[in-house]
């Protein structure tokens, strides 16, 4: 187990390092930079630009410096260099301020789960509970009901939630429960009420709560046709003890797995509902250093959410080992 999981460690290094190469490349790609306008939106003079790239390093190689005589002083594998030192570089646009502190730093006399990515923890964190809570009691019941009215709502739920995309599942609640039922505020100004993460939680976690609920169903299916559920049975045991003890607890395996990755989808996925609602948190972060070019923020909140995804599925994988004894991790 020791092995594997250092192993696993050891292959993360190559896989962020092509995820940090591949954006940068994409990045610097992309038209424009970010000095083509400043924060108040006027255009900045070629001197300005010049001297501010030579005070980022912008000014040289992207990759290898074949002029300066040092290969290595280039801007990719100086950046390298910083994240390797916990640096995540400054802010080209948040001037004087680090990337790890706009992501990790809450306000002054706030705790740590009030910083931007705190925010989009806890709101991955109460849709991927909503979904888990409500999914698997509806899949399983589904399944235990099959071909009746309920199944087919369960069936209804999960195939619209599978089918439409989160964005417009949010732009028709904002329609009807502001526009129309006037019963929530479009833009929240304050986020430490309850009341005001419910509809962002509900719409981004809607589609993982359809897939959970339709995975939980099939497993449920499949689970009730084996022989040991038949021998449960036989032996005298009650239905609900071979439905809790046989069939949920084998069905849950796969559905189990899925959560650490879930969890990650939902945080590297939240960018386009926190646009929405104006949502303090790391995606919303994402998105506006996309169209101002802050080429550090950009970088930096990729590996973020490269990590957590790694991270995720090397946790499923372990996790897999312990919930079905069969599977055993390589040596």
């Amino acid at each position: 187990m020791t092995s594997y999981v250092a192993r696993r460690l050891l292959w993360m290094i190559p896989t962020l390092f092509f995820v940090a190469l591949i954006t940068f490349i994409l990045m610097h790609e992309a038209p424009g930079g970010p000095w083509d306008r400043d924060l108040s939106a006027r255009q900045v003079d070629p001197r300005t630009q010049e001297l501010l790239n030579k005070e980022f390093g912008l000014d040289k190689p992207l990759f290898i410096n074949t002029e300066g005589g040092n290969l290595l002083d280039s801007q990719f594998l100086n950046y390298i260099g910083g994240v390797l030192q916990g640096n995540l570089g400054p802010s080209y646009r948040q001037r004087g301020m680090n990337v790890e502190d706009i992501l990790f730093r809450p306000p002054e006399g706030k705790p740590v789960w009030q910083s931007k990515f705190g925010y989009s923890m806890r709101l991955g964190l109460i849709a991927l509970a909503l979904a888990v809570v409500l999914g698997i009691p509806l899949g399983a019941i589904g399944a235990l009901k099959r071909n009746t009215f309920i199944d087919y709502i369960s069936l209804a739920i999960s195939t619209i939630g599978i089918s439409v995309p989160n964005f417009v599942l949010a732009i028709f609640l904002i329609v009807l429960l502001s526009g129309r039922l006037k019963l929530i505020k479009i833009v929240q100004q304050d986020w430490t009420s309850p009341g005001a993460w419910v509809v962002p939680a509900i719409i981004l976690g809607f589609g993982t709560f359809a897939f959970i609920t339709r995975l939980t169903r099939s497993q449920m299916l499949e689970v009730m046709q084996q022989d040991y559920v038949r021998t449960a049975r036989a032996k005298g045991l009650s239905e609900k003890m071979v439905v809790a003890r046989h069939m949920l607890r084998n069905a849950l395996i796969p559905v189990v797995t899925i959560i650490g990755p879930a969890l990650a989808g939902l945080v590297t996925g939240s960018f386009i509902i926190e646009q929405m609602f104006s949502f303090p948190g790391t995606g919303r972060e994402f998105v506006q250093s996309i169209s101002r070019r802050d080429y550090s923020m950009i970088m930096g909140t990729t590996l973020l959410y490269a990590v957590l995804v790694a991270v995720a599925n090397l946790t499923v994988d372990i996790t897999y080992a312990f919930l079905d004894p069969r599977i055993k991790l390589g040596k």
